[in-house]
């Protein structure tokens, strides 16, 4: 390994290298601020300096600097003498590298190559860059290497401590003596009960414990304060049909509250490399992507897939549609750590990976995504949406195309939640209306969903035969914009053509706009109105429309009760047995309207 040069009295360990770290490292500064921390880097460094705990966890949405604010803290506390040795652990290989790369700028010199067999940190190096996996193998060697300094061990993307009970053990066997602990995460839940090591945990007011954040910075303040760029969903629906592990034939639309197992069959169905529908989704990504650049040359695509097969032909396909050559992420290729800088150093259109770009990898110019794995879990969902929202100068939005699924639909509605991490779980009723309706059940279906997809690939009699694929609706900051639009029409290329600079109240705007044009040209192919200038307003909202048939129906339930003696609850149930569907506060208005029709014919034989 090359030697480095010792460090001279002039650059003796303190502060200043750090005062001249970007706070948007690498290559992201903000307008007009590189030479100044960011108002909650300050003030996220205040309230650690207030009392200076053993322990500090600080939960940051991806993009906001995470990397800048525990660098400058490592820095500071060198400084000050409080420690000698800087421990960083992240999740995967890549990123010691890109720790180790902002270390240098902040004058903090950490080992990434660093191996278990060397069984020592060489002068030179303040400290090393780790990944979890790493620690839990030797935890005795590294609890060793922190008694032998006063060491900052930084624990990046911290819920990885959890995994597995053996992780946890580990991380705790090998950090517990550590003179200060910082955890560091984008996504301060986990979708499981694992406890995370060195986060504490209190019960809240139903008395499930949940973590205690030291410093917390959610994506909705960081929107506001132009850190992170705007998130566009771009939904798409269409008609899916396969065969099933007993040979029967089986057809849904995405989007219509299905039951969990046919949700899950028909989302696969659609990200079938074979099926129309990705082929449709990966069009309009690449038309999205090539109107984006307009305004941003260098803007990047990533579509995230399942596994290394769909991940190969997604990249195929996108070559084809693009014209250009095509970046593809696996995990098992040594080269995959180099492609990702590549990418990301460079100005090409477009990289395909599984998981390995999901999670704190920086591709600032990533601008347009595809959401093309089955993973549903929210944990999964925020990190790898948090991929896209790294922004490098005011006006810049993020694109990302998703399926209509009812997981997917409601983790993208809450993109600006903020969680905590439960320990206990409440048991959720899975009666009428509560299976998709709880948070706490969302999450359990989720995880089923992909139980039950790893099952179906085991089954080789399962069979993906058709699928199409419309635009179906954009999702932004907690509306829905637009509506059913043929691939390739006017109303499709309406949505998928905004400009890549707009400030949020701009985006919502012109999504406005585009839905009320989109409504007189529907309104004109209907003959409802010959002249589009005569439709002036737009449709009603979809919340509205939904409310307004859940109350109908719900007195038309009433209403047959009187007359039929049968309680509400049985009434519902056997609607949903004859017109099928979920309980009622999930399912469409196409299927509450059937439930209305049986009950009005039924009231009218009364």
């Amino acid at each position: 390994m090359e030697e480095l040069p010792e460090l001279g009295a002039e650059h003796a360990p303190g502060t200043h290298a750090a005062e001249h770290l970007s706070p948007a490292f690498p290559a992201r500064a903000p307008w007009g601020t590189a030479a100044n921390l960011r108002a909650w880097q300050e003030e996220a460094l205040t309230a650690y300096f207030h009392n200076e705990p053993r322990d500090f966890l600080a939960a940051a949405t991806p993009g906001a600097g995470k990397t800048t604010f525990a660098l400058r803290l490592a820095a500071e506390l060198r400084g000050r003498g409080t420690v000698d040795r800087i421990v960083v652990v992240a999740p995967t290989e890549h990123l010691k590298t890109q720790w180790a790369n902002a270390a240098s700028r902040a004058g903090i010199r950490l080992n990434p190559y660093f191996k278990n067999s060397d069984g020592y940190i060489t002068r030179p190096y303040h400290g090393v860059a780790l990944t979890y996996a790493q620690v839990i193998m030797k935890p005795d060697l590294h609890r060793r290497l922190v008694m032998e300094k006063k060491t900052l061990v930084i624990l990046d993307e911290v819920h990885h401590g959890g995994d597995t009970l053996s992780w946890g053990d580990g991380i705790r066997e090998a950090f517990d003596r550590a003179e200060r602990r910082l955890s560091l995460t984008g996504t301060p839940f986990r979708s499981d009960t694992a406890p995370i090591p060195f986060v504490e945990y209190a019960p809240d007011k139903h008395g499930i414990r949940v973590s205690q954040t030291d410093y917390n910075y959610g994506y909705g303040r960081a929107l506001k304060d132009g850190i992170v760029r705007p998130v566009i969903f771009m939904v798409y629906a269409g008609l899916m049909r396969w065969q099933t592990s007993t040979g029967d034939e089986m057809s849904a639309r995405l989007g219509e509250g299905n039951t969990k197992d046919i949700t899950s069959q028909a989302w696969r169905t659609a990200l079938d490399p074979e099926g129309s529908w990705m082929s449709s989704v990966l069009n309009a990504a690449n038309k999205r992507l090539s109107e984006v650049r307009l305004s941003v040359p260098d803007a990047g695509g990533l579509v995230i897939a399942t596994d290394h097969a769909t991940a190969k032909a997604y990249a195929a396909m996108l070559q084809k549609i693009s014209g250009e050559p095509v970046a593809l992420i696996l995990s098992d290729d040594k080269q995959a750590s180099d492609n990702i800088d590549k990418f990301s150093e460079g100005d090409s259109r477009w990289m395909v990976a599984v998981r390995m770009v999901s999670e704190g990898v920086d591709v600032p110019r990533l601008s347009v995504g595809v959401y093309a794995t089955s993973s549903a879990t929210p944990l999964f969902f925020a990190q790898a949406i948090g991929r896209f929202v790294r922004s490098r100068r005011r006006g810049e939005t993020a694109s990302v195309f998703i399926p209509n699924v009812p997981t997917l639909m409601a983790l993208a509605s809450e993109m600006e939640k903020e969680r905590d991490h439960a320990l206990d779980r409440q048991t959720a009723d899975d009666g009428e209306g509560n299976a998709w309706s709880e948070e706490d059940a969302m999450m359990a279906a989720a995880n089923k969903e992909e139980r039950a997809s790893d099952e179906l690939t085991r089954e080789f009699s399962f069979a993906a035969l058709e699928s199409d694929a419309h635009f179906d609706r954009a999702l932004f900051d907690g509306g829905e914009f637009g509506g059913y639009a043929d691939i390739d029409s006017e109303e499709e290329l309406d949505f998928i053509g905004l400009p890549g600079i707009l400030e949020p109240d701009q985006v919502k705007e012109l999504l406005m706009q585009r839905q009320t044009r989109q409504a007189k040209r529907s309104a004109v192919k209907q003959g409802k109105t010959e002249h589009p200038a005569e439709i002036s307003q737009a449709p009603e909202p979809l919340f509205r429309t939904l409310k307004e048939q859940r109350t109908l129906l719900n007195s038309l339930v009433g209403m047959y009760a009187k007359v039929s003696g049968e309680p509400h609850g049985m009434i519902h149930t056997e609607l949903r047995r004859m017109c099928g569907g979920p309980a009622v506060p999930q399912a469409s208005v196409t299927q509450l309207q059937a439930r209305i029709a049986v009950l009005r014919k039924r009231l009218g034989a009364h």
